[in-house]
């Protein structure tokens, strides 16, 4: 059996949308995080959320000191930190 989880509303940069995701995380909560790689961001969904947050990035490539550039693997600890491998 296969259950979408994330995105499935063909590519682009909407709320529901990835665009080249890369690496995904499952909490224990069941949230799910995905490096949206050609979005420059890390999108977190909620369990049954139809759309996701944009947790990380999302403004753009070097933007500011804040952003990703092709975010790719990703962690979430026991606390709930974020842990990005930025890929420039």
């Amino acid at each position: 059996m296969v259950t979408l989880v994330a995105g499935g509303n063909g590519k682009g940069d909407g709320l529901n949308q990835l665009n080249y995701p890369t690496y995904l995380f499952v909490d224990r909560q069941q949230n799910v995080y995905v490096s949206d790689s050609s979005n420059h961001r890390v999108m977190k969904w909620n369990k049954s959320a139809k759309e996701g947050i944009v947790i990380a990035g999302g403004q753009g490539a070097w933007s500011a000191l804040t952003q990703l550039c092709s975010p790719q693997g990703l962690f979430v600890d026991t606390l709930g930190t974020l842990y990005v491998a930025d890929s420039l």
